[in-house]
C-alpha cells in the first residue's frame, strides 16, 4: 500500500520537476494551469468521513475506517480500530501473533493444571470447601459466595493495578490479576450450569419457540456490549503493554459502561428461559457487581485521564442512548463505520459459536460434578515443605 502511494505521488510529481528545467512555452504554461486548477479543487473536497462514496463491509472489516468525528472531541480514542495490513505474525517474543497465542495457551495450560484438572487443580478443592464447609450443601449459599469472592478479587486487583504496575511491571501485574479471575469465573460458571433450575421454580416458559428466539437475539446483542477488551487483544494477554484506555467512539457513544449493559441484557435472556430462584440469585449478584464497575471504572478512568474523561463523561451516559437523546451525544451519518470493524465480527463469531457448545458446556458441568472431589494437587510437596 505505502509503495503504491509512493508510485502515485512520484508520477505526479515528476512532471512539475521536469518542468522547472524547461523553458516556458504553451504546453508548459497548459501544465501549470492545469495543476493551480487541480489545487482549488482539492481544497473544496468534503472533509473526511462525509461525502464519501459507500465502502464495503468487507473492506470495513480489513481496514477500518474513521466516521466523521467533526463533532467530537477528540480527547479520547477511536475504538476497535483494526488493520490487516499492520497485523504481523512476529516471531516468538516479539509484539506479533506468534507470541499472543503462545501466551494465550500458556495461561490457559496453568488454569487447566492448576484450577480445573482434579487430580493436579485446586478448583475442586474450593468448591468443596463452599459447598460442604460454608453453605452445608445449600446452591444458593455458593452462588452468594462466588458472588462475593469473585468482585473482590476481580475488582480489587483492578483497583490495585496503579500500585501493582508500579512494583512489578505493567504486563506481571495483568497475569497476576488474570490468573484468579479466570480460576474463580471458569468455577462460578461450572457451578451455575449445574445447578441453574435449582430452588423455587418461579415459571418454566423455555419451551415456547418466541421465547426461546427472543432470549437469543438479546443473548447475542448483548455479547457485543460485554467485550470491548477484544478491542486490544494483545494487552489481553500482556503481549502489548496494557493501558487504561479513553474511548470515545464505538458503543461508547451509546453506553459508557457496555458490559454493565451486556451483562444486564445476559442475566435478563438467561433468567427469561431458566426461571428458578438459584438463577435469579445468580444473576442479580452479576448485574450487581457490574453496576458497581459502573463506579469504579469512572473512578479509575478519571484518575488515568482527569480532565479529559470528565468532558468525555458530560457526552456520555450509563442508561443507553439517554446522552443520545438528551442532545448531549450526536452519532456521526456514517456511524456504521465504527461498528463494523474487526473486533466486533470477532466477537459475533465467538457468540454463536458459544451458543452451539452450549451441549458441550452442559456436558463438561456434568463430568466435573460426578468427577466430585480429588483432595489436593501438583503443589501438594511444595506446600508440605513449607509447613
Amino acid at each position: 500500500m505505502h509503495l503504491l502511494r509512493l508510485c502515485y505521488c512520484m508520477g505526479t510529481l515528476l512532471p512539475v520537476v521536469s518542468s522547472c528545467f524547461r523553458m516556458a512555452s504553451p504546453s508548459a504554461t497548459r501544465v501549470t494551469r492545469q495543476l493551480k486548477s487541480t489545487q482549488l479543487q482539492s481544497t473544496s473536497l468534503p472533509p473526511s468521513g462525509g461525502g464519501e462514496s459507500p465502502t464495503s463491509p468487507i473492506s470495513l472489516i480489513v481496514k477500518s475506517e474513521e466516521s466523521d468525528r467533526r463533532n467530537d472531541l477528540m480527547l479520547g480514542e477511536d475504538s476497535g480500530m483494526f488493520d490487516w495490513s499492520k497485523e504481523k505474525w512476529g516471531a516468538l517474543g516479539e509484539s506479533g501473533w506468534i507470541t499472543f497465542f503462545a501466551a494465550v495457551a500458556t495461561i490457559l495450560t496453568a488454569v487447566a493444571v492448576l484450577w480445573i484438572y482434579p487430580p493436579t487443580g485446586y478448583g475442586d478443592d474450593f468448591v468443596s470447601f463452599l459447598e460442604n464447609d460454608v453453605a452445608h450443601g445449600n446452591p444458593h449459599l455458593v452462588t452468594l459466595a462466588f458472588g462475593i469472592i469473585f468482585p473482590v478479587v476481580h475488582s480489587g486487583l483492578a483497583s490495585l493495578r496503579p500500585l501493582g504496575e508500579k512494583i512489578v511491571g505493567a504486563r506481571t501485574w495483568r497475569v497476576i490479576f488474570a490468573f484468579p479471575s479466570l480460576c474463580l469465573a471458569y468455577s462460578w460458571i461450572v457451578y451455575f450450569i449445574s445447578h441453574a433450575h435449582d430452588g423455587i421454580q418461579f415459571y418454566d416458559i423455555s419451551h415456547i419457540g418466541w421465547v426461546h428466539g427472543l432470549a437469543w437475539i438479546v443473548n447475542f446483542a448483548s455479547f457485543l456490549f460485554l467485550y470491548p477488551s477484544v478491542y486490544n487483544l494483545k494487552e489481553v494477554a500482556a503481549v502489548e503493554k496494557p493501558k487504561i484506555h479513553l474511548w470515545e467512539t464505538g458503543i461508547i457513544r451509546i453506553t459508557r459502561h457496555p458490559q454493565y449493559v451486556g451483562q444486564a441484557m445476559w442475566s435478563g435472556a438467561h433468567l427469561a428461559m431458566v426461571g428458578t430462584s438459584f438463577t435469579a440469585l445468580t444473576m442479580a449478584l452479576l448485574v450487581g457487581h457490574h453496576y458497581f464497575a459502573c463506579w469504579n471504572g469512572d473512578r479509575r478512568l478519571e484518575a488515568e485521564h482527569g480532565e479529559s474523561f470528565l468532558k468525555i463523561k458530560e457526552r456520555t451516559s450509563i442508561i443507553p442512548f439517554q446522552a443520545i437523546i438528551e442532545g448531549r451525544q450526536q452519532l456521526p451519518k456514517d456511524y456504521y463505520k465504527e461498528l463494523i470493524r474487526a473486533p466486533f465480527v470477532l466477537i459475533a463469531v465467538g457468540s454463536i459459536g458459544a451458543y452451539f457448545a452450549h451441549p458441550y458446556m452442559q456436558a463438561g458441568a456434568a463430568l466435573a460434578r460426578n468427577t466430585g472431589l480429588v483432595p489436593g494437587g501438583i503443589l501438594d510437596d511444595i506446600f508440605l515443605e513449607l509447613n
